[in-house]
């Protein structure tokens, strides 16, 4: 099977705006064979620009990654249009302004007057309505969104955004210029946060709705997303990635364009921090403080160590039950098979969107000698436990000791419904499930986007499937009963496919 990439179904694209999209840009276009022409209003922004993406070229022949026949051939088709007139010739411009939309609208209403009618407008917006930048356009029906990620030559997705005008053959073309440009391209509808963005709603949402109820601090949670959840990058070294002043901006532009939809509500944590200026690494001091660019994590806090007392399993779910008898046995600590426990035996319990204190008021448990365990990612790389506030300090530090007898890092946390794993996981799996309930890209799409756009260990929707529905589905129901809060309510995408057996990918 041949790798090379279709041929481009435009042969000069325009570039207005030469930051680091517009220059991303401009460096695939002209990899895939396109004439660039790049204009800024800045003086001396687009040279700039050209030398910028010269060097990208020039390191990618000193590492052997591209030979210097390419790189010449390449930086050649890098052309300055010094004024917007000069694009008169391009079949597709790009505009990688300012993210604001009167900016956004004015520009395309000069591009009209200067360009061919059969020339395409692409918006490089990643939050503004894609119908409504076209809605002053005399010809709306050439208005298409073409969102890139940064940096984009490495972040191999694009969302195509056909406007509510959008002629089908501009979609059909402009899909195609992006699978000419190396990129997955993900066709998806006009709405708030288009796909991605839409679906990375949870991640950060919920982790800082956990550290708001003081269930752990900042760094556990990301330790228990990254190690159990198997995510790159924990939500508040990423939220310090990207920027407070950013990514607040984000979840409330969303949250508000969805008319206050209860899954999206951003927290007053972010807020808080934006006004002291703790924005992230650009300000040196976020969630994490930097020195040198680098984060100084906290060490983790030292597990008291206990000796061993008799266990008791409450598990009810076999499959629960197995990992924690396996557990205590290669533990060497004494069992209990009794139906109910001890006077002494501390009762390990693993509910699913169940705080431990339901869990152990519902099975008739002892709560001061109560413990639940996370069992939604086995315990194989971390191990997050969590008490009751009646739980002795004795029967909390067993179970720690037990839980990390073979050197496995454990997870301390105060009572919740849903540990932390449980509840980010199922907060993603529900986002994406509605996604595709709303008919914004259909569901393999929705899951290569989210693990191209996201870097997730799995799509929202095989996220879902790897865990098992039903028990995403049991978690979300818990945490709505237990809290009445809105934000848990199921799917109808979600509930179907779980009650009927089916996975979350069929459409």
């Amino acid at each position: 099977m041949s790798n090379e990439l279709p041929a481009p179904p435009f042969e000069t694209l325009g570039i207005v705006g030469t930051g680091a999209m517009g220059r991303g840009i401009a460096q695939i276009a002209a990899q895939a064979g396109l004439t660039v022409m790049l204009h800024d209003l800045r003086e001396g922004a687009v040279a700039d620009a050209r030398e910028f993406i010269g060097g990208m070229w020039d390191r990618a022949v000193q590492k052997q990654r591209l030979n210097e026949d390419d790189a010449a051939r390449y930086r050649s088709r890098l052309k300055e249009a010094a004024t917007l007139a000069e694009l008169a010739g391009c079949d597709i411009v790009i505009e990688a302004i300012v993210e604001k939309l009167e900016a956004k609208q004015e520009l395309f209403k000069q591009l009209e007057e200067i360009l061919d009618d059969r020339a395409v407008l692409a918006t490089n917006t990643s939050s503004l309505s894609v119908t409504e930048i076209a809605a002053n356009c005399r010809l709306p029906q050439r208005v298409i969104g073409f969102h890139f990620f940064n940096p984009v030559p490495l972040m191999k997705i694009v969302e195509v955004i056909p406007g509510l005008r959008t002629a089908d053959d501009v979609a059909a073309n402009v899909e195609s210029l992006g699978l000419a440009m190396g990129h997955f391209t993900a066709r998806t509808t006009d709405t708030p946060g288009f796909l991605v963005n839409h679906a990375g709603r949870a991640f950060g949402t919920e982790a800082l709705r956990i550290l708001g109820e003081s269930v752990t601090d900042h760094a556990t949670i990301d330790r228990i997303l990254v190690d159990q959840g198997g995510f790159r990058m924990g939500p508040f070294s990423l939220l310090d990635l990207t920027g407070l002043d950013v990514s607040h901006a984000v979840m409330e532009s969303i949250y508000h364009q969805y008319y206050e939809e209860p899954r999206f509500r951003p927290s007053p944590l972010t807020r808080q921090r934006l006004t002291a200026g703790l924005l992230g690494r650009k300000s040196g001091e976020g969630f994490y403080r930097y020195v040198e660019g680098g984060p100084q994590l906290p060490e983790e806090p030292p597990l008291a160590e206990a000796e061993p007392l008799p266990v008791w399993i409450g598990a009810e779910d076999d499959t629960a039950r197995r990992l924690l008898v396996d557990l205590v046995t290669e533990a060497g600590w004494p069992l209990e098979s009794a139906e109910t426990p001890s006077a002494e035996a501390l009762c390990l319990v693993s509910p699913l969107g169940e705080d431990a204190t339901a869990c152990a008021l519902r099975l008739g448990l002892p709560a001061e000698r109560c413990v639940a365990v996370d069992l939604l990612a086995g315990l194989e790389r971390r191990r997050s436990l969590m008490v009751t506030p009646a739980t002795r300090a004795a029967y909390r530090d067993a179970a720690a000791t037990l839980l990390g007898h073979d050197g496995t890092p454990v997870s301390v946390l105060e009572d919740s419904n849903g540990f932390v794993l449980q509840r980010v996981v199922a907060c993603i799996v529900n986002v994406g499930c509605e996604i595709a309930q709303q008919g914004v890209a259909e569901p393999q799409t929705i899951d290569r986007a989210v693990e191209l756009g996201l870097g997730y260990p799995h799509g929202p929707l095989a996220l879902g499937d790897h865990y098992g529905s039903r028990r995403i589905l049991t978690v979300l129901d818990n945490m709505l009963a237990a809290t009445g809060d809105p934000r848990y309510r199921a799917s109808p995408w979600l509930r179907r496919r779980a009650t009927l057996g089916l996975p979350l990918t069929a459409a």
